[in-house]
């Protein structure tokens, strides 16, 4: 079913002007800079979550990539029936 208001693709120029239009009424010139300001701080709790759950990734793979080395092996304390 080609339907055109099923198609998703990349936004274009006009479509990002329609949101940005949108976004400052639906808000109003006064409040954007706040929202600016927490979208920017999300964005920025968003990555540092990423780096941290990619270098956990990371640590793990290298970790599970490492050969085992088996501990050396108690020395074993004879006993009477080994005589």
């Amino acid at each position: 079913m080609n339907h055109p208001f099923l198609a998703i693709g990349p936004l274009g120029t006009t479509e990002m002007i329609i949101i940005a239009v949108l976004i400052l009424v639906l808000f109003g010139a006064k409040k954007l800079p706040s929202f600016a300001r927490s979208l920017g701080k999300s964005m920025g709790e968003f990555k540092k979550a990423r780096e941290e759950f990619e270098h956990e990734l990371t640590t793990a793979q290298d970790e599970a990539a490492r050969p085992v080395t088996k501990a050396p092996e108690q020395q074993r304390i004879p006993t009477t029936t080994d005589a």
